[in-house]
């Protein structure tokens, strides 16, 4: 039907003609772990973390999945995500950028829903409060060989493992298309967010300060290697490693004491604010 003005299809629109979906926001929360060492004379060692929280309720129940939410009818997409990570974490200031939008038509078994997904970068050690009974931080191992990923997930009680197929859809852009082959405890699509937001971090370090923002005020450059080599997933050479963080730190007057090693010298990012 054509109408001659604005007001007539105002007075003859009714929305009820339209199908509707729901928006959802999901959110990767990456951190840093330390396995403590039982030999006091080496340091801990570092996994990068994931949090997720258990599902009490169907669909999925019983399935671990991202932080996330429904958007509110009167909410504005940034503040979304930025809800949810406060009631998660207690915090306000956390690193937060928006990944990818996952519109599969059937990812959610009650409806139509899109997810556009997150991923926040934080220290643990700011978190104000403890984490609901439901929620738990899991180190992250991940495997590649060929085209598929297998991420393995661990919290020290329950172990998960799913695998991705990476087919490159553009080979100018270096562009792929992900898709689960394997998986049996993470609910919806998530599989997919974790591993893209996994992708996004190890492409962002090379060539931004990001990794910063999972570290805490002072820090000691071993450790600071070792959270690059657990994103990279490989060992870096010293000499390499130093190159690369040379005009991103300055040497502080505190050293790292207690360690059952030589005192290591403690350093900070140099920018005030960590983008």
């Amino acid at each position: 039907m054509m109408y001659k003005s604005e007001e007539e299809f105002l007075r003859a629109y009714n929305p009820n003609d339209y199908d509707r979906l729901s928006l959802t926001t999901d959110i990767l929360i990456l951190s840093i772990s330390d396995e403590v060492q039982t030999n006091y004379r080496k340091s801990n060692k570092k996994y990068m973390s994931v949090l997720l929280v258990k599902r009490n309720d169907y669909p999925y129940k019983d399935k671990w999945c991202l932080p996330g939410g429904f958007l509110d009818i009167n909410e504005d997409l940034e503040e979304c995500p930025r809800r949810i990570l406060a009631r998660e974490t207690n915090l306000h200031d956390i690193y937060l950028e928006q990944l990818y939008s996952f519109g599969d038509v059937k990812r959610d078994p009650r409806m139509r829903v899109v997810s556009v997904s997150y991923m926040a970068l934080v220290d643990k050690n700011r978190l104000k409060d403890n984490l609901s009974s439901n929620a738990s931080w899991f180190n992250v191992n991940y495997f590649e060989e060929d085209d598929n990923v297998t991420v393995v997930l661990d919290n020290g009680e329950e172990t998960i493992k799913f695998k991705i197929k990476k087919t490159l859809k553009e080979s100018t852009s270096d562009k792929y298309k992900f898709e689960i082959i394997e998986n049996d405890k993470i609910a919806f699509d998530h599989p997919l967010v974790i591993w893209s937001g996994i992708e996004r971090l190890k492409n962002k370090i090379n060539y931004t300060d990001v990794v910063f923002n999972m570290m805490p005020d002072l820090f000691a450059l071993g450790d600071l290697q070792q959270v690059y080599e657990v994103i990279l997933n490989k060992k870096l050479l010293d000499p390499a490693f130093r190159r690369i963080i040379a005009d991103k730190v300055e040497k502080t007057e505190f050293v790292q004491t207690g360690a059952g090693h030589r005192p290591s010298a403690l350093f900070r990012y140099k920018k005030s604010t960590k983008k």
